[in-house]
């Protein structure tokens, strides 16, 4: 976790959020109650996180020019996600992209920046959550065993 988030850092930012929008795969999710907008998304989906591209933290359609990550994955970690809102109004270049509330994988390992929970609990939260909503992400300190 990261009070100073910067592209490609693999780290989750640090602060409040408001949630803008949950996405789906439509032929794995079916039937999601939510008062959030709702969009399904489609083999031909990206996220740019291509800080000199203009359409930077943005959802695009591949192939695009730019770097962008894939939103139809053959693992279930975007079957539903919850974009964050974390540096998109506007978009400053190179502050980090993409931060998701979505789908763990198996024995939840670390994110590439996103916040993971079960699927259940994601479509729990995603029937909860309002539009005024706003997810909390704290940093908080651990201690590591040193590497003697």
């Amino acid at each position: 976790m990261s009070p100073e988030k910067k592209e490609g850092d693999g780290a989750t930012p640090a602060g409040d959020f408001p949630v803008r929008e949950i996405f789906y795969r439509p032929d794995r999710v079916d039937g999601l109650e939510t008062s959030l907008r709702l969009s399904p998304i489609a083999e031909d989906d990206g996220w740019c996180d291509d800080p000199g591209d203009p359409h930077y933290n943005r959802r695009v359609k591949i192939p695009h020019p730019g770097s962008h990550e894939k939103l139809w994955r053959a693992d279930n970690l975007y079957d539903i996600f919850i974009v964050l809102g974390h540096n998109d109004d506007p978009p400053e270049p190179g502050r980090g992209s993409a931060i998701f509330l979505h789908v763990a994988a198996e024995n939840y390992p670390p994110t590439e920046g996103c916040v993971a929970v079960d699927f259940d609990d994601l479509v729990w939260l995603a029937q909860e959550l309002g539009p005024e909503t706003m997810v909390r992400v704290l940093a908080v300190a651990q201690d590591f065993p040193s590497p003697d």
